[in-house]
């Protein structure tokens, strides 16, 4: 059976609504083989003349044809079909790809790395999709992104597709952020020359330029941050630049507005946002006025029930590491987390009572708060709690009388925990890291765990007892 008959045979079963996975493992094969043998390469002389074209050159031109006609047939598989095929339509086009790369259809005999980016281009596009997720296609293609040419060729890709978006839906925002998330971002100095899709044994070497990298990084990212997004998106937006793209942005500074206003937001959004101005401030020296006054306000009961709690208590406790702070400042956080505590599930007042006492060890005149002499008690606290300043607040004036309630808690982890101030302080702080992650199942799990003391119940028969004579004797028992 000659290829053109296989071809047809093919195509025909693609249309077919059954399983058409032997198919494209078919035309794969098909299409290794034509193009192992270059009989779709033009590396043939063009007649000037139609009548002068003989069969061969038909034969390949015609080849070439069906090659491109398949090459859209798997993409149409790609956006249609179900999970399965969708994943193996990618895979052989990135199969076909890669021996397009190392047998090049334009060979002219001239000794430079070729990439087909051509081919690239769509596949990339329907990465992208507006109309549905492809979550599933872009952890496949994350595998691909591991060879240096493939990742160098998609950055250069999204540039231009990016700055076509003026403002894009939900689904294709959400489908870039997870593309961005997945593929690594180059770094110089960390190559392999070998891991390479479409190099050739013996053939030149693919050499990428860091400085056009960064650059198309740049760009892009300052056209994602102009679009509108929801909730959702703008927490992926934020997950995203933080734990990748911000070491990597030329002036990362200009982000300070973005995070400020970010910060407005509540939530985990700023939540996220904190942690990148905190990053600025660290790396970058950024001096915003108020950045305490947005930490101080962060601080309320909903904040038990986000995802990324355990980041603020983290980065609190950085913000707030440094020494030279107010005492006014520190007190009406440790105040506030004081309150907090008689809302709070169990697992996270660990974390509260650590951080009250770590405030305490760096700044021993709070220690007036344990027992301040005019601090109040519930009806009579100074401290106003509604005060969005902190300065404001009157902590200084108040007591922790919380953690006192505290020692009373059912779970008697809670009650011992919370009687660190009735004991000298440590010399040296808590460490916080080690129970900033943990849960209410983790909490019940170690109080499974707990030995419990038996206590043992007998009866004693007391010793011979005189009775008066002629009185019934009864027998007496006694508990101990």
């Amino acid at each position: 059976m000659n290829i053109a008959l296989l071809i047809f045979y093919m195509y025909y079963f693609l249309q077919s609504e059954g399983n058409i996975q032997p198919c494209i493992l078919a035309l794969e094969m098909i299409f290794t083989e034509v193009l192992k043998r270059r009989e779709i390469s033009r590396d043939f002389t063009a007649a000037s003349n139609e009548q002068e074209i003989n069969a061969e050159t038909k034969y390949r031109i015609w080849l070439q044809e069906c090659y491109e006609d398949t090459f859209m047939r798997l993409l149409s598989i790609m956006s249609k079909h179900k999970p399965s095929m969708q994943l193996q339509a990618l895979s052989t086009m990135m199969k076909l790809l890669s021996l397009e790369g190392k047998y090049p259809i334009d060979y002219r005999g001239k000794e430079e790395y070729y990439f087909p980016v051509q081919k690239l281009r769509p596949i990339v596009l329907e990465l992208l999709s507006s109309e549905r997720s492809t979550d599933h296609l872009l952890a496949r293609f994350q595998e691909f992104t591991a060879y240096e040419d493939v990742l160098y060729y998609v950055w250069k890709l999204l540039p231009t597709i990016i700055l076509n978006k003026k403002q894009p839906n939900e689904i294709f925002i959400k489908n870039f952020l997870s593309l961005m998330d997945k593929i690594p971002i180059p770094k110089q100095g960390l190559r392999n020359k070998e891991l390479v899709l479409c190099g050739r044994e013996g053939g030149p070497v693919f050499v990428q330029n860091f400085d056009h990298l960064r650059r198309w990084l740049n760009r892009v990212w300052s056209v994602v941050i102009r679009w509108e997004h929801s909730t959702a998106t703008h927490q992926q937006l934020l997950v995203v630049l933080l734990e990748r793209i911000l070491p990597h942005l030329d002036k990362p500074l200009l982000l300070t507005d973005y995070l400020m206003d970010s910060l407005d937001m509540g939530g985990a959004v700023s939540l996220l946002a904190l942690q990148g101005i905190f990053i600025l401030i660290k790396n970058h020296n950024l001096e915003y006025p108020n950045i305490y006054g947005k930490l101080y306000s962060m601080f309320e009961p909903e904040i038990f029930h986000t995802k990324y709690k355990a980041r603020l208590f983290y980065l609190s406790d950085m913000f707030l590491s440094s020494t030279h702070l107010s005492e006014h400042l520190v007190a009406a956080f440790a105040k506030r987390l004081a309150r907090l505590t008689l809302v709070a599930p169990p697992q996270d007042i660990h974390i509260i009572l650590m951080f009250i006492g770590n405030l305490i060890l760096r700044h021993p005149g709070l220690k007036r708060l344990i027992n301040h002499p005019t601090g109040g008690e519930v009806c009579s606290d100074p401290y106003i709690m509604e005060e969005r300043d902190p300065l404001k607040s009157q902590a200084i004036e108040s007591s922790l009388w919380e953690l006192q309630a505290l020692q009373n808690h059912i779970l008697p982890s809670v009650a011992t925990a919370a009687k660190f101030i009735n004991m000298p302080l440590p010399s040296v702080e808590w460490d916080m890291s080690k129970i900033l992650e943990n849960s209410a199942d983790d909490i019940f799990e170690k109080e499974m765990k707990k030995k419990v003391k038996e206590i043992t119940l007998t009866f004693d028969k007391p010793q011979s007892l005189a009775f008066p004579k002629g009185e019934k004797v009864t027998q007496y028992w006694t508990l101990t």
